[in-house]
């Protein structure tokens, strides 16, 4: 593996895609202020070993900038073979909230420090923009990039000569990283680890259950799974019948750019009890932007140019020589949609714990998110707009040291935002260094309604943050 010689036996610490009302998340977390604090020397981060950040997206590069700024040694392992590799995915797409809110503070002094010049805040950015103007100069800077590892898959992790199930002196014993690059395995000492690897890469399946089968793993080549570039694939749905599965925004914006195609017949396939909650306010919305784009998808519907079924409660879906047939409980006793050439699913996505499995974690059984997380988050409780910020003591799990934080943290709730993330891992560094302090005392700047936006100006939005 290509890590620094200094990483490997440091021992100082020199290395450097809502509600419209007013947001309620603004402020000190409540419920956990007028808790004891711990003793320092309840702190067992061992400076023996860096810190193992696992995945270099947004949220993992503000975990390295802190712990570079606070002096901590740190590896950052990343399975792709540059910086916000999912991003590369979505990097058409412009975001919701503005640069403002897309640049961690302590990235952000880093990168002024050596030059760098922020961007316009009010302006939001695309995915693109997001990488090649914010995440890779930070990666490249000297502080950051002698500690990224790429091309480098975590495969498991432990304790150092335990089990899951040996408990004897498992604090004090270091974590063990099992890394798998070209081929090769090693194994990587850590303090503490921060799994920072998203949800981007393991979609939700269509089904209504949320069941994976072989029927539609066999469907790949057919099934898009996210928000695909579709000016950049005009042949593939030009002159198709596509059906897009999923009520979100993101869908939305699919089904908006779809039609902008030549000769494409679209299918909108949703759960919802009926497509107007997918509207949301209009141009009654507090949001101008968000409000027309629940009017053009109406309109689209109005003049019959989408076809929706919905509630449509996906069962099956089979090839054949027509196309593929999409079975399943419709609204008027439909069992069975017109066969289709292509589908678009923007149906969210999950975690993966695979390599997780001798960890000692604190995961909610419903949400999939860090079990503390779970009433705070709850998406049939809240909206973005209305989660509480929060920091290292509800992302803590019965293994000390070890955290899962940004959109991971949240499991299969989609009300993550990248600014909640970077707060997640400033209180946990704080904490892992000892300030205690600045750790219990987390505070989230969002606007009062403006993240959960979109900008209609530009051709591609999302609801992805």
């Amino acid at each position: 593996m290509n890590i620094p010689l200094s990483i490997k036996n440091q021992n100082s610490s020199c290395c450097a895609p809502v509600s419209t009302s007013t947001n309620s998340c603004c402020g000190p977390v409540e419920g956990t202020q007028n808790e004891p604090l711990p003793k320092e020397s309840s702190i067992k981060l061992n400076k023996t070993y860096p810190v193992a950040i696992i995945g270099a997206g947004p949220v993992g590069l503000a975990a390295a900038a802190h712990l570079s700024l606070a002096g901590e040694a740190f590896i950052l392992l990343e399975k792709g073979s540059e910086v916000a590799e999912n991003i590369k995915s979505w990097q058409h797409v412009r975001l919701f909230s503005p640069w403002q809110y897309n640049v961690d503070k302590a990235a952000k002094q880093l990168l002024l420090k050596s030059g760098w010049t922020m961007p316009e805040e009010s302006i939001l950015p695309t995915g693109q923009e997001i990488r090649a103007m914010y995440l890779q100069p930070l990666a490249n800077l000297p502080e950051i990039k002698p500690f990224i590892s790429f091309n480098t898959t975590v495969v498991g992790i432990s304790k150092k000569n335990h089990d899951k199930m040996k408990s004897a002196s498992r604090d004090s014993a270091p974590f063990v990283l099992y890394t798998e690059q070209n081929g090769k395995t090693e194994r990587i000492l850590a303090s503490a680890v921060i799994d920072a690897t998203g949800t981007w890469a393991t979609p939700n399946p269509v089904h209504a259950e949320n069941v994976w089968t072989s029927a539609e793993q066999k469907l790949a080549d057919k099934i898009f799974y996210g928000i695909p570039n579709v000016k950049s694939l005009n042949d593939r749905y030009k002159g198709k019948r596509v059906a897009v599965i999923g009520g979100g925004h993101s869908a939305i914006n699919t089904i908006l750019e779809l039609e902008k195609l030549e000769d494409v017949e679209i299918i909108w396939v949703l759960r919802k009890k009926r497509v107007e909650e997918a509207y949301g306010g209009e141009e009654k919305d507090a949001l101008a932007a968000r409000g027309e784009l629940g009017s053009r998808i109406h309109t689209l519907v109005n003049e019959g140019k989408i076809k929706v079924f919905t509630p449509f409660y996906i069962e099956e879906l089979t090839q054949t020589s027509d196309g593929i047939i999409i079975k399943g409980d419709g609204p008027t006793g439909e069992h069975q949609l017109p066969a289709v050439d292509e589908i678009i699913a923007n149906t969210g996505s999950r975690p993966d714990f695979s390599f997780l499995k001798e960890i000692r974690l604190s995961i909610d059984s419903t949400v999939e998110s860090v079990e503390a997380l779970a009433p705070l988050i709850d998406p049939n409780e809240h909206s973005c707009g209305t989660v509480r910020p929060h920091g290292e003591l509800e992302l803590r799990h019965p293994e000390s040291d070890f955290y899962i934080v940004g959109m991971k943290s949240y499991g299969r709730a989609p009300t993550f935002l990248m600014a909640t993330g970077y707060e997640q891992v400033r209180s946990i560094v704080a904490y892992l260094t000892g300030d205690l302090e600045a750790a219990r005392k987390v505070e989230l700047d969002l606007p009062e309604t403006g993240v959960c936006s979109l900008d209609l100006n530009s051709n591609n939005n999302s609801n992805c943050c």
